[in-house]
């Protein structure tokens, strides 16, 4: 590509995203992080979880965000008797108008372009371990059928962070494939003021797709595309070591209160969010701005305390903003 050709799709990157935000400016005020987040984990082909008290409207951002998109929609409401055969599907007896019968497959609501998985804490880990296939691979099997999933495909999850009776935690392994974990703020007095003029008047605003499936495709190819400088990776990876405690360049608190550091997808996760925030902010190259400004979301989920930590109450945030002002942007030598 020619430099004139890369700037034209920068430019349009650019512009689509902004399309987005705007049409769902029009229904949730504020939350722009959020939104951005959002964004961000749909361009990757990831998976988002937001965390956030009831009410502050994670469930209507994403039902927002599915109308401004040109994809089928799911919402599965997680319960602690919901099945895996409820998310997945399963496998019928058909009788043909002749009088056969042939087994035949019936999908389950996973089989949709934008799946919402609203408190998802809530089901079982037998219904939990159900997604892994669906999160990471994209594919559902039932016995010795394998179904791939239409493209593109995201799974965003809400949970609740107060509520413990009748909830399970996520084991470790299903928060390691979302690729940004986001919390959902309280709004200020004056988004307040306006969620209030919207909300209890006369109309909802309409919202109109904007973007289609063929061209998150599109600008998710772009963003792979982005090159990123050997230097820029190699401080993903040194900030991905940092949350190790058995590592040297560990700060005190990571020595002291994680009992495991982020996973290889955790680096895999800041360097493709790095090259979306890089096309986000203009630019075709990403550099360690851009990976520090996604380094949280990308990790928090990622960094499990030990008991210390849990019994302290420290929070993952805290101690990757320890990391951040520790690892150094470059090393000597």
């Amino acid at each position: 590509m020619t430099s004139k050709d890369i700037e034209k799709k920068v430019a349009a990157f650019q512009a689509d995203v902004t399309k987005v935000r705007e049409t769902v400016g029009k229904r949730i005020v504020g939350q722009r992080t959020i939104l951005d987040g959002v964004i961000t984990c749909l361009v990757a082909g990831g998976n988002a979880l937001l965390e956030g008290v009831p009410g502050l409207g994670k469930t209507m951002l994403v039902r927002s965000l599915a109308e401004a998109l040109h994809l089928r929609f799911s919402r599965i409401q997680f319960t602690p008797d919901l099945m895996p055969a409820d998310l997945l599907g399963t496998t019928v007896i058909a009788e043909s108008a002749g009088g056969a019968k042939s087994f035949e497959f019936r999908p389950g609501p996973v089989f949709a372009n934008i799946v919402l998985a609203d408190e998802v804490n809530r089901a079982t880990p037998k219904t939990q371990s159900a997604l892994l296939e669906v999160m990471q691979e994209h594919r559902v099997t039932i016995g010795n059928q394998t179904h791939r999933l239409e493209e593109p495909y995201f799974v965003l999850a809400t949970q609740n962070p107060l509520e413990m009776e009748g909830t399970y935690p996520l084991p470790e392994a299903q928060l390691d494939r979302f690729f940004f974990k986001l919390h959902v703020g309280f709004p200020s007095r004056t988004e307040l003021h306006d969620i209030l003029d919207r909300t209890t008047g006369e109309h909802e605003p309409a919202i109109e797709p904007v973007l289609d499936g063929e061209r998150i495709l599109q600008m998710r190819a772009l963003a792979r595309e982005v090159p990123v400088p050997r230097h820029v990776q190699d401080y993903a990876i040194r900030v991905l070591e940092a949350t190790h405690p058995d590592r040297p360049s560990a700060p005190e608190k990571v020595k002291r209160f994680v009992r495991f550091g982020a996973s290889p997808r955790g680096a895999q996760a800041c360097l493709l969010a790095a090259k979306i925030h890089a096309l986000v902010e203009g630019r075709y190259a990403a550099t360690i701005e851009d990976v520090r400004a996604v380094a949280i979301p990308a990790l928090r989920h990622r960094v499990i305390l030990g008991f210390e930590g849990e019994a302290e109450g420290v929070r993952s945030d805290v101690l990757l903003e320890d990391v951040l002002a520790s690892v150094p942007e470059t090393v000597k030598g």
